[in-house]
Order: C-alpha cells, then sequence, then structure tokens
C-alpha cells in the first residue's frame, strides 16, 4: 500500500522571538488522514507554530509547505483553522449563522455577496457541527460550546485538507469537548485530511491521536502517545524530573515546570541531574 500523500512538510525549522530561541531543528512531515498532538508548557512556542503554518509568523530558518505549496502570507483557503474556545462579547450582532457563512465567503476578496449555493453549504455545515437549533440566536447569547460548534462550521467550510486547532476544548465542559473533537476527527476521517491540534490535556483526544510532538525548552520530541509521554522521555526533555502515571485511563503529567519556571531557574550544570 502506497503512503498516504503529505498533508505538511516542515524542514529544519527555528524561529527566534527577539533574543529566545523557540525551537529550531524542527523536522515533522504530517500525511492525509493523520492527527498530531502539540503538547507543551505555555510559551513553548506551539501557537507560534501554528502561526508558521498559517504564514503569518515568519521562521527564522527552515521550510513549511502545506498540501505541496510553500507556506505563503495570504492564506490557504484548503486550510482551516479552529481557535481556542473564547467566548464572544453577549452583544455581538452576528447570528450564529453569520459566523458560518464567513467561513465559507469570508476569504474572497472584497465584500463577500453571496453565491449561488453559498446558504445550502451554510445549511450543511450548520447541520454537520448540530447547531440547527441556535443557528439563528445572536452568537454573544450562546454557550461556549454552542459557539465553538459554530466556529467548527466556519473552520471546516472549505473542505480543509489540513486542519489546525490551537487549544479548542480550552473552557468547555465534558460533553462539549467531545463534541468537537468528534466534529474535527469526522471530518479527518471523511475527508481524509491532516490535524494538528495544540492541546494543554492530552486525555480528551488520546484515544484519537497517531503522533505526539512535545515542545519544551527550546526542545522538541516526536512520537506516538505511548513513546512520548513517558517518565523518561519527558524527564530528558524537561531537564527535570517528570512523571507519567496512569490512573483509571487518564494519564497525568506530574512535576513538568512550567515555561517560566524552567526558564528563569535552569542552569546548565543542571543537565545531568
Amino acid at each position: 500500500m502506497s503512503p498516504a500523500p503529505v498533508a505538511l512538510e516542515i524542514r529544519d525549522a527555528s524561529l527566534r522571538r527577539g533574543d529566545r530561541e523557540l525551537w529550531a531543528g524542527l523536522d515533522l512531515t504530517v500525511r492525509a488522514g493523520e492527527l498530531i498532538a502539540v503538547l507543551g508548557p505555555s510559551g513553548s512556542g506551539k501557537t507560534t507554530l501554528l502561526r508558521a503554518i498559517l504564514g503569518l509568523e515568519p521562521l527564522s530558518g527552515g521550510t513549511i509547505s502545506v498540501l505541496g505549496e510553500p507556506v505563503r502570507s495570504r492564506g490557504n483557503r484548503h486550510v482551516g483553522y479552529l481557535p481556542q474556545s473564547r467566548p464572544l462579547p453577549p452583544d455581538t450582532a452576528l447570528r450564529g449563522r453569520d459566523l458560518v457563512t464567513l467561513g465559507v465567503s469570508g476569504h474572497r476578496f472584497g465584500l463577500p455577496f453571496p453565491r449561488r449555493g453559498d446558504s445550502a453549504r451554510v445549511n450543511a455545515l450548520i447541520d454537520a457541527v448540530g447547531a440547527a437549533d441556535f443557528a439563528d440566536r445572536p452568537v454573544g447569547q450562546l454557550s461556549g460550546g454552542e459557539q465553538q460548534r459554530l466556529r467548527a462550521g466556519q473552520a471546516l467550510a472549505d473542505d480543509p485538507g489540513l486542519l489546525l486547532c490551537d487549544e479548542p476544548l480550552t473552557s468547555l465542559d465534558l460533553a462539549n469537548q467531545q463534541a468537537v473533537i468528534g466534529l474535527i476527527d469526522r471530518h479527518r476521517r471523511e475527508k481524509n485530511a491532516a490535524v494538528l491540534l495544540v492541546t494543554h490535556d492530552i486525555n480528551p483526544v488520546l484515544g484519537k491521536v497517531d503522533r505526539i510532538l512535545y515542545l519544551a525548552n527550546g526542545r522538541f520530541t516526536l512520537g506516538t502517545p505511548d513513546e512520548v509521554l513517558t517518565s523518561e522521555t519527558l524527564t530528558d526533555l524537561y531537564g527535570a524530573p517528570v512523571f507519567v502515571l496512569r490512573a483509571g485511563g487518564r494519564l497525568v503529567v506530574v512535576g513538568a515546570p512550567d515555561a517560566e519556571a524552567s526558564h528563569h531557574h535552569h542552569h546548565p550544570d543542571e543537565d545531568h541531574a
């Protein structure tokens, strides 16, 4: 069986912020239909990686190509983006339907005049994400889970071959977490799309993840969940004792210093610890 086509190719990529190197020498090949979770402490460059893939953040070195084309700053309509679940202001004038419509018509230059077929596409997306019951209400009055379903509809509007998700489950309850993960996973399976998903908690997605990219302290490790989520691997990555505990079907990572603490208190002579 021939391997699936490559959706994302990152070669020898590095990214600096001022005098601080977030990561360097990053190689990652993501194939169609693959789900990669991106983990690591805050400040380790997870969101910055997504921004670089979207063409919003220039690399310091190396290359990124998406679906066979070099990344370009004006974006690629075949890349979907699902941001963090942040509540919209209560007085937001848009209806739920309008949010999805922006995904269908918003990538075209100039005013988004609806084309024939757009409203059928919007309705199909609203149905697909289970938002029919609240699509005509003002978005600011919807719950976080309802808003995030609509954002998923917006992200999936162009049937993206690559879907980038930045902490898409933040502040959602368990039922809505499972619903949003279900939408992402269904798109991956039905469209053979690749997914790169940044998360601070691996547990909700653990059963669906193919590989994990773990960023910490300017270093990274890449492998299957069983390879990466071990006390030995994470201790080596952080340069400090880290323990991975399995409890009741969940993984708990204990002792991983946050980026700020390790950035300020880590001394080179502790590397052999």
